[in-house]
């Protein structure tokens, strides 16, 4: 595609300015995080419920999450070679806004209860992990225009809105009814706006690559690649995601798992996903916390999604302050989060209510960074046409460093909570230390100039 036929296509496809743009995916995320947040407020009790112990709650949770991130693997690649960063975006956020409410039901099926709630969960985080490459991609173009680290932050703290709105939302219902599966199935109400809202701002913004420039530049997509003399043209089959898919298989296993596995990412992007994954594995999910203020009677179970709803409030100023800082200093602001992530287990587990909600706050703080700011730093690493990739390698790495973490931390709950804080403290001087070569020599918007590196 030469120059001016891309500015001509920006012109056709930007009706909307790059804030606007940026403020309705937010409004997208916010819906659905009411909903996935509202009930992971509550995995914790709810699987108490169903007869789980402190270990059987590490392992669903930490699986979930990574499921969430491993299976990028698959989705990132996909999204890149097909070019279908819509599609999966919209099949995601389906996956979450229908598994949530089903939740209710899981007490009324008698000893498959637990089972299906586990699988429940495991397939909500399963959206995530469909939708976030895509999702993320498409946001990252758009976000070049305003700055990234702001970009990524305000549509964060919308996220964390809707974070904020949905576990006080399923609170008052569990309150109101003394039971918790009503607030499960309330949430079908914001999963249903989410998917209306999805809808509009795919049609308004088909193509969010014009937000940055890279729209006439970009490499064409297996479908899009134009034809060699002498080799036979294209057909429209092949321009459809079926043809698509039908070419991937073509081109082998190898070439897929190549991509899976990030060939030619740079090696700067797999010590920064290293040091990333040892802080999340590091992270006590909240479904512990959860579970800890539950059972041993430090909150009210109705009380459980408030703790969680000041948490992410926490979570989207941090977002907010933080990108801000990592747009006008560079990425050492990001050396703060293994010290956070540390402190969380020595706090939030403790059975003093006052420390315990300290350590909710610093998780909360935690998280809002991981979830964040962190992922403007691989839009600086890796080139657009590899992002949804470098997203997916990124994420998977992320996820098997999840559930070797929540297992852990559910088996180290159970046995010896000190040991639990000496391990964790552990792993996260090795992931400052790691973290510490990486952004010595990664160039960031504050070391750059003017708007970084596309």
């Amino acid at each position: 595609m030469s120059p001016s036929a891309g500015l001509a296509r920006a012109a056709r496809g930007r009706p909307w300015s790059a804030w606007r743009v940026v403020i309705w995916f937010g409004f997208v995320s916010l819906a659905a995080d009411m909903v996935y947040e509202g009930a992971r407020s509550m995995y914790g009790p709810l699987l108490a419920a169903l007869g789980a112990s402190g270990l059987v709650v590490g392992v669903v949770t930490g699986a979930g999450e990574a499921m969430a991130l491993v299976l990028r693997l698959v989705f990132g690649p996909l999204a890149d070679r097909t070019g279908g960063y819509w599609p999966l975006t919209i099949i995601g956020y389906g996956l979450t806004a229908v598994c949530v409410p089903l939740l209710a039901v899981t007490p009324f099926v008698g000893g498959l209860g637990l089972a299906l709630a586990a699988v429940l969960i495991l397939l909500e985080r399963s959206g995530k992990a469909v939708r976030s490459p895509s999702k993320t991609a498409l946001l990252a173009h758009v976000a070049a225009a305003v700055g990234r680290g702001r970009g990524f932050g305000v549509h964060k703290a919308m996220d964390q809105v809707g974070a904020f709105a949905g576990p006080l939302v399923v609170a008052g219902v569990v309150a109101a009814t003394g039971v918790i599966w009503p607030g499960m199935l309330v949430l079908a109400v914001p999963g249903a706006i989410a998917m209306l809202v999805l809808a509009v701002v795919r049609a308004k913004v088909p193509d969010p690559s014009v937000y940055d420039g890279s729209a006439a530049a970009r490499e064409p997509t297996p479908a899009e690649a134009p034809q060699v003399a002498g080799e036979p043209a294209e057909s429209e089959t092949a321009r459809t995601p079926t043809g698509r898919l039908s070419a991937i298989r073509e081109g082998g296993l190898r070439a897929w798992l190549s991509d899976a596995v990030g060939r030619d990412l740079p090696k700067e992007f797999f010590r920064y996903a290293a040091a990333a994954s040892l802080t999340t594995g590091g992270l006590v999910t909240f479904g512990i916390i959860g579970f800890h203020l539950s059972v041993d009677g430090i909150v009210p179970v109705a009380g459980v999604p408030v703790v969680y709803a000041g948490a992410m409030a926490v979570e989207a100023l941090a977002a907010l302050a933080v990108g801000a800082v990592y747009d006008r200093r560079g990425a050492h602001v990001l050396l703060v989060v293994p010290v956070l992530v540390a402190v969380v287990p020595a706090l939030a587990l403790t059975r003093s209510f006052l420390l315990a909600l300290v350590g909710v706050a610093v998780w909360g703080l935690a998280f809002g960074i991981q979830d964040s700011t962190i992922k403007a730093l691989v839009a600086e690493i890796v080139p657009a046409p590899r992002r949804a990739t470098a997203y997916g390698v990124f994420a998977g790495i992320q996820g098997a460093f999840a559930v070797v973490g929540g297992a852990l931390v559910g088996w180290l709950y159970d046995v010896s909570l000190p040991l639990l804080v000496v391990v964790v403290a552990a792993t996260q001087l090795l992931a400052l230390v790691l973290l510490v070569r990486t952004v010595r020599v990664t160039p960031t918007p504050a070391t750059a100039g003017p708007g970084g590196p596309q």
